[in-house]
């Protein structure tokens, strides 16, 4: 191939579809040239591509051919993938114990999971972080919406589009992985690539399973464990809930609004994280400029934008789970055992209504000698769910617990017991 053939490769690899893709070697706030691999990007999603979904991309510093590929979606809806970079499982976190107010600074985290994995942290739904649509109708998302997006990030029809950029992962097991709101989305993104997979679209997807942290999946379920839970934890008194569970008849979320015992009786039940840093960071235009943000198609970029025109028309995503279990993929569902947003009672409720058979039985897991957590693993043919506690964490689990939960990644990635 001649080098004007091999130019015009290169732009097609590079601008396909409306992608586009750069290596950033340093980034504002940090100190030198950055010690692992960073890419950023936009890819063109919907009919027209109408909407750009931009995203933060880092190798794992292990071994990235052979390493999974893990794709992290952050919460919400409308949490913009720089909250799984900078404060749960990114290679990156801030200096908030220096943190004035100015530009702040940048410091490395040893717990990453890029120590083990390759990560594509992804600003999705549409208006989420730094992307954006190009007509006002292509703002307009929903939970069927958004997972089809993120598919088509990754593939659209027998196209490829963030792995047709990136062939050498095409091979790499690929993992959803998501948190909070995110652990709705990802059963069904998951959906969305078996399918694809099984409708012959080539190349195939090397689709292994799913992990969820501190995640809601089921709307009533999720939020009818917050009572229970913080009753568990002494937060509140005997009388207090005894009170809310005969008055709401164990229903605290979807209540009969005409039921005023339980609305009295909750009432006597009532409470974030400092994302300023962030917020003053991702606003900077040298940042902006840095990350080649494309100018003018965002007004502020926000930590969690409300301003996302989003229906959250999947109130429970445990058909998508009910379907899945029938694949032999493996899966991770991990809370911190601290999380009143997401309690950890609500998975291990679902997990149950899935009628899985215990293969090894609740135990404690160990770092360094130390009881991290509690563990329970369920099998079904050759699908399998890993359900982990982590000890004194909250919501988000791998921000509270860095060390404990990159051992817990690397463990299971590894096959091994916890």
């Amino acid at each position: 191939m001649n080098s004007t053939g091999l130019y015009g490769l290169l732009l097609l690899l590079l601008f396909n579809n409306g992608a586009s893709q750069v290596i950033i070697k340093t980034l504002p706030g940090y100190s030198g040239n950055l010690p692992f691999k960073l890419e950023t990007g936009y890819i063109g999603v919907g009919e027209n591509e109408e909407v750009q979904l931009f995203y933060y991309f880092i190798e794992s510093e292990s071994n990235p051919n052979m390493d999974p590929l893990l794709l992290w979606m952050s919460g919400g809806p409308g949490c913009s993938g720089l909250v799984g970079f900078f404060y749960d499982i990114g290679p990156c976190t801030f200096d908030v114990e220096n943190f004035d107010g100015s530009l702040p600074s940048i410091i490395l985290n040893p717990y990453s999971w890029t120590k083990v994995a390759n990560i594509i942290f992804i600003d999705a739904p549409v208006g989420t972080g730094f992307s954006y649509a190009n007509t006002s109708q292509g703002y307009s998302s929903s939970d069927i919406k958004s997972a089809k997006d993120i598919f088509t990030f990754l593939r659209k029809n027998n196209a490829m589009q963030w792995l047709l950029n990136h062939p050498v992962f095409i091979k790499n097991r690929l993992y959803v992985a998501g948190e909070s709101y995110g652990g709705k989305l990802v059963p069904m993104v998951a959906m969305e690539i078996l399918q694809g997979n099984e409708t012959g679209l080539q190349p195939q997807m090397s689709f292994q399973g799913y992990i969820i942290g501190n995640g809601l999946t089921d709307s009533n379920i999720d939020f009818n464990a917050r009572i229970p839970y913080v009753h568990r934890m002494a937060l509140i008194s005997d009388e207090y809930f005894e009170s809310a569970k005969i008055n709401c008849d164990g229903k605290y979320y979807n209540r009969d609004p005409n039921n005023l015992q339980c609305t009295y009786a909750l009432q006597r039940i009532q409470k974030n994280q400092d994302y300023s840093a962030s917020d003053v960071w991702a606003n900077n235009q040298i940042v902006q400029k840095a990350l080649y943000i494309r100018k003018g198609m965002i007004t502020r970029w926000r930590t969690c934008s409300d301003r996302i025109s989003y229906n959250q028309n999947v109130e429970s995503a445990l058909e998508y789970h009910k379907i899945l279990i029938k694949k032999g993929y493996h899966v991770l569902v991990f809370n911190g055992d601290h999380d009143m947003a997401a309690p950890y009672m609500g998975p291990l409720k679902w997990i149950h209504i899935l009628n899985l058979t215990i293969d090894d039985d609740w135990r404690p897991w160990l770092v360094n000698g130390q009881v991290a957590g509690y563990t329970e693993k369920y099998k079904k043919n050759d699908f399998d769910l890993t359900f982990v506690t982590v000890k004194g964490a909250g919501h988000t689990a791998s921000s509270y617990k860095p060390k404990e939960c990159l051992t817990m990644l690397h463990r299971w990635l590894s096959r091994r017991p916890l």
